[in-house]
């Protein structure tokens, strides 16, 4: 079988590079469209994203001279990568489907919708089946899926071998968030430089529900996680990876070794079916007590799964004597991969092999 030919849409952006880096070489899809904006559309793309190209190895000789068009639904490719601006997303990837392509979105325009599946592979797989609602109540041979909020899937993925081994009761995290999470050109180097920015809008509301829905399940309807999460986020001078530092509750905690030793052990869905981007061991499990560090571990994995591996750090026991927490730990994921164009492109392999694509 051929490979199937996938389009992205918001090419010429940050998330819109890195889905041409994690499609460059793909065994199962062939970058055979981009599109972008109207001030983008019609030109070459190496013109389109001249000086903002800014992504390490450069951009692919075959893509360069591939021409920009409009994110218009008549395109060939059955598959869609969204990298569209939330401001625009919404209505566009909805035509999309309703045309009939299966859009996989990094946008959070449909991450909460009633029956729009919010996807980590390795945590909620089975969430797909809500696709058949979707279908069905929107009348349309095509769907939306879409991956969480970069922060929250270092989160989640983090959090679900715990929660399936002692149950999760609450988490508090705190983030200190890179500034590629805010694309290109990003944040005004006088708010960074020397400075640290306690506030990102709405990336708090987003971890705390997104996480919930994730962690739940779906039984003709998603059931959410009852867990409580708190979530308090800033963007600092860091350019990719995001860290997260996090406190945990437990129905039944064991000791922290045990704990270690669950977080290491865990494969996904993925790696069953060993899906092309996803890492051997998806959360590396360090004990030195200065790691993970952005600069060192953001692209933890090998091969194209490089940077899909969430690092956990400092695992230890909680000893505030007020029972609300049983563990500590600190989080590291690389955000525009693992939390943006790797997730996007993982969950169309598990489509893919899941037999959701025709």
């Amino acid at each position: 079988m051929g490979r199937r030919k996938v389009a992205v849409l918001g090419a010429t952006g940050t998330v819109g590079q890195r889905m041409i880096q994690a499609l460059d070489g793909h065994p199962w899809f062939e970058l055979a469209e981009l599109a972008a904006s109207e001030r983008s559309a019609g030109r070459r793309y190496a013109d389109a994203v001249e000086g903002r190209w800014k992504l390490e190895g450069g951009i692919p000789d075959y893509v360069r001279d591939m021409p920009v068009l409009p994110c218009s639904p008549d395109i060939e490719s059955s598959l869609v990568f969204s990298a569209l601006d939330s401001g625009v997303a919404g209505p566009i990837e909805d035509e999309f489907a309703d045309a009939g392509h299966y859009v996989c979105s990094n946008a959070k325009n449909h991450r909460m919708e009633d029956d729009v599946p919010l996807v980590i592979p390795e945590v909620n797989p089975g969430h797909l089946e809500a696709l058949e609602a979707q279908k069905s109540n929107r009348g349309r041979q095509g769907f939306v899926v879409t991956n969480p909020n970069c922060s929250t899937i270092g989160l989640v993925v983090a959090l679900k071998p715990l929660d399936d081994a002692y149950g999760a009761r609450r988490a508090h995290v705190v983030t200190s968030q890179a500034i590629s999470g805010a694309g290109y050109p990003g944040v005004a180097s006088l708010d960074i430089h020397d400075n640290l920015v306690p506030y990102i809008s709405g990336e708090e509301e987003k971890m705390e529900a997104e996480s919930r829905k994730l962690l739940g399940s779906w039984e003709n309807g998603f059931r959410y996680a009852s867990m409580g999460i708190s979530a308090q986020c800033s963007r600092v001078p860091v350019i990719d990876g995001h860290m997260e530092f996090v406190f945990l509750g437990v129905d039944d905690p064991a000791d922290v070794d045990d704990a270690m030793r669950v977080m290491e052990a865990y494969r996904g869905k993925p790696q069953e079916l060993g899906l092309p981007t996803a890492p051997e061991q998806p959360v590396i499990v360090f004990r030195d007590d200065d790691r993970p560090q952005p600069r060192l571990d953001r692209y933890m994995g090998s091969g194209r799964a490089a940077g899909m591996a969430v690092s956990v750090g400092r695992l230890r026991e909680d000893t505030c004597d007020d029972g609300l927490f049983d563990y500590k730990f600190v989080v590291l994921s690389h955000n525009t991969v693992r939390g943006a164009a790797g997730a996007a492109v993982l969950n169309a392999e598990l489509l893919e092999a899941e037999g959701y694509l025709r």
